[in-house]
């Protein structure tokens, strides 16, 4: 696994903390970023595409469980929960909001690299190798393709950052504003552009959806079968 291609980003008040983090996974060879507090962190997300991200639970103002659940309603970022707290509880809050894994502090660093390299191993093989099927289409998000009845068309990175996050939770309705977070669109209309171009791309009748389909006053919603 070549580390420096994977750019990771560091929560937590504790500046101690933060820098050790950090300076120890610049050493094992990670891209690293860092963030005292929760709209630092968001500012960063917004900027830089991370492909994992190391939060402490305990911060002044929005807490790493909060930013937890905020980020798993739109992002497709992998989570490692960074806590004082050693409750079971505690844990399995974290990991109900979306959290990939726990780590209580204080922690050995070499626990939590082989932690960090488990999950983006795991992240690579999940959502690159397989292909998915949505109805007659095939998504192979690898190739960033979907091929239907023989025909293959390309999408682009905000289409696959869409339909990656959909396909996480089949059945949930998905509002423009959280379509538009996922894929950096700001103007509505460019959304529902969007939108009817991968209708055209997964949909045997792109005018009446069977798949991708809209909610009236609510957003789009994907079903696969």
């Amino acid at each position: 696994m070549e580390k420096n291609k994977y750019h990771i980003l560091v929560v937590d008040d504790d500046d101690k903390i933060r820098n050790l983090v950090k300076q120890f996974l610049i050493e094992k060879g990670y891209i690293v970023s860092s963030a005292n507090n929760s709209e630092d962190a968001k500012m960063k997300i917004n900027f830089f595409n991370f492909n994992l991200i190391i939060l402490d639970v305990m911060m002044p103002g929005q807490s790493g469980y909060e930013l937890t659940d905020e980020l798993k309603q739109t992002k497709n970022i992998p989570i490692i929960l960074l806590t004082a707290k050693g409750e079971v509880e505690s844990r399995i809050h974290g990991l109900k909001l979306g959290a990939d894994d726990y780590l209580g502090k204080p922690f050995e660093p070499e626990e939590l690299l082989l932690r960090i390299e488990n999950i983006i191993k795991n992240n690579i093989n999940n959502n690159l190798s397989k292909i998915i099927k949505i109805g007659e289409a095939e998504l192979n998000l690898s190739k960033m393709t979907i091929k239907l009845k023989e025909k293959v068309t390309k999408i682009n990175s905000s289409e696959k950052n869409v339909l990656s996050k959909m396909i996480s939770a089949p059945g949930k309705v998905f509002s423009r504003e959280q379509i538009g977070k996922i894929s950096n669109i700001t103007k509505e209309r460019s959304i529902d552009v969007m939108i009817t171009r991968l209708r055209k791309k997964i949909e045997i009748n792109p005018k009446n959806p069977k798949f991708l389909q809209t909610i009236r006053g609510s957003g789009y919603v994907l079903w696969i079968e």
